[in-house]
């Protein structure tokens, strides 16, 4: 295990515990043992643990340093195995309440015998939580919409958590004999920023052996259709996956429909109208053959030929329109007019701002997040800690941000990566829209991000003046995550993006495309027009540690979506370009 996973391992024992009402010290031994292996780098890990001197580092006593090991030879723990059998798994799903921590938990089985969502919704509903010590009628009332929001989230997965699932399907769906083409479709294809279930469209020669793998993969909790031509199976974690098999002529055409979208599909299928054809999931014919479910075998002469999907939009006089594009938003009228946009790709991406280290949150040192982006092939990582005042995310004081900025710089003039790392900071946005570091201090940084952190509750004309005060502040350099949002656990907070997007314009601030699967903010609806305005986009992964720095994938997709080109995109510059860049910035 690396460190972070048994990170993970000991954070949830300190969970686990403390749902159990164990001894608080207990406790927070594991929470403080978490924390400390985060600001270990990995190769001292190993070697401390292979030379026994693991009892060595502060807060490691005997207990710690056993399990640390066992878990770093052998990926498991035996104590931690016991320990999640013994809690009832009830319990620990309450924890996805927003509201609910361990503490309170407790109270609530102990005084009223919850241990389930649904035993809490109809304990506030009749009113029973409002009466408990400590929570009240507007904690109840947070409990019932987190309740309402956490069954309508439910039926939605976060885009990269199924693209994980619909890869490995896709990989073992290709490796099948009878298999010739197998591709996902549906909104996973289209880059949606979630996905309520998954589409696999494949050709095959045989159909029993691809029905008999797809039912019976890992992890398949249930199969819930199996037919000749197509199955539907779901997973532990509530994803649906459909299968659709057909035959290699028709595989395009099938490809194309179940990508979608369902706007793009009537445009599509209006536009072949025009033209004297049908258009549809079995091909394209001329329309009198409209009503057909489908073309037989001697048929075939009348359906239009397309081994790829360039030659189906090539047919109806269209150059080909990139799946993230298909949202029935524009795309088929700049397609006829040969408009479409040279979307950025994500071997444009030179580097990236707002990332964190263990100074505040983040769970790797500064070296390894460098090394991390060095192994990405990057000219350049930002460093954007947390400001002070984010005490929740153990915030830099200005004594401890000037010496991170002493320590980059010293990392650069060492020149131990090919990576340049910028001393950055995320910097809070306060109540009233004035940065968390005096001017002196920010002056200090090549760069600055401001994002707000708290009072998410400030009514929208408040927000919007709030942030709009921090981007005309002149060491603004970018403004973080828009809304706020946290995708499938909260909305975010009331603002005005338009004005918001003006007042970037308007004093050359970039916003950040916030490429954490959480977050994908700001939306990629927005982005289409406010580029072609000229504001800016830094496609930034908010990373808090260095498998997090991945996360831009996902960033592509949502400014793929946006209609964003390399161009409009400041993480695709060069270093040269954004020294260039920041320094303007700064004189201005």
């Amino acid at each position: 295990m690396t460190k972070n996973e048994i990170a993970d391992v000991l954070g949830e024992i300190g969970v686990l515990l403390e749902l159990k009402g164990e001894n608080p010290f207990k406790i927070r031994a594991y929470q403080s043992g978490a924390k400390a292996l985060e600001a270990i780098e990995e190769a001292e890990l190993a070697r401390l643990i292979s030379e026994e001197k693991l009892g060595t580092v502060k807060g490691f006593g005997d207990a710690l340093v056993q399990k640390v090991r066992e878990l770093h030879t052998t990926g498991r723990l035996e104590f931690f195995e016991k320990l999640k059998a013994s809690i009832e798994p009830g319990l620990v799903e309450l924890l996805q309440i927003p509201g609910l921590g361990p503490k309170k938990i407790k109270g609530l089985h102990d005084k009223l015998g919850i241990a389930s969502i649904a035993a809490l919704n109809e304990a506030c509903v009749a009113g029973r939580v409002a009466e408990l010590e400590g929570f009240g009628e507007k904690t109840q009332e947070k409990l019932l919409v987190g309740i309402k929001n956490r069954e309508a989230y439910g039926r939605r997965h976060l885009w990269w958590d199924a693209r994980e699932v619909a890869e490995l399907i896709v990989a073992g769906l290709r490796a099948l004999k009878s298999v010739t083409r197998a591709e996902a479709a549906g909104s996973l294809r289209r880059g949606l920023e979630t996905v309520g279930d998954l589409d696999f469209i494949v050709a095959a020669t045989e159909v029993g052996p691809v029905v008999g793998w797809f039912t019976t993969m890992a992890g398949v909790k249930e199969v819930t259709a199996k037919g000749e031509t197509k199955a539907s199976v779901r997973f532990e974690s509530g994803l649906q996956a459909d299968l659709r098999i057909v035959p290699e002529d028709q595989f395009v055409f099938a490809l194309h429909h179940f990508t979608g979208s369902k706007d793009h599909n009537v445009q599509m299928r209006q536009r072949a109208l025009a033209r004297g054809l049908s258009l549809s999931e079995w091909g394209l014919v001329p329309a009198e053959g409209e009503g057909t479910a489908k073309i037989k075998a001697e048929d075939k002469r009348l359906r239009t030929q397309a081994t790829t999907e360039a030659e189906l939009f090539a047919a109806l006089g269209l150059g080909f329109i990139a799946p993230e594009l298909r949202e029935g938003l524009g795309e088929i009228e700049a397609a006829e007019a040969g408009e479409l946009p040279r979307l950025i790709e994500a071997k444009d991406l030179r580097g990236a701002f707002h990332n964190h280290t263990t100074a505040s949150d983040g769970r790797n040192t500064l070296n390894e997040m460098t090394a991390a982006a060095e192994a990405l092939g990057w000219e350049y990582l930002g460093i954007a800690d947390h400001s002070k005042s984010s005490y929740q995310a153990n915030g830099l004081s200005e004594e401890r941000l000037l010496a991170q900025i002493d320590e980059i710089k010293a990392l650069n003039e060492s020149k131990r990566f090919k990576t340049r790392v910028f001393a950055g900071t995320e910097c809070d946005i306060l109540t009233d829209g004035r940065l968390d570091y005096e001017d002196a201090l920010l002056e200090k940084l090549d760069y600055v991000v401001v994002s707000v952190h708290n009072a998410f509750t400030q009514d929208e004309a408040t927000m919007t003046a709030r942030i709009i005060r921090a981007i005309e502040h002149p060491r603004t350099t970018m403004l973080g995550h828009l809304t706020g949002r946290l995708l499938l656990r909260r909305d975010g907070y009331q603002v005005n993006a338009g004005r918001i997007i003006d007042a970037a314009i308007a004093n050359s601030v970039a916003i950040e495309l916030n490429a954490s699967p959480w977050r994908l903010d700001m939306d990629w609806r927005h982005w289409r027009k406010a580029a072609e305005r000229g504001l800016l986009c830094a496609i930034n992964p908010d990373a808090h540690e260095t498998a997090g720095l991945e996360h831009v994938r996902a960033g592509i997709n949502a400014a793929r979506k946006g209609w964003l080109t390399k161009d409009q995109v400041i993480t695709t510059r060069s270093l040269s370009e954004i020294v260039t860049w920041l320094r303007a910035r700064r004189a201005k």
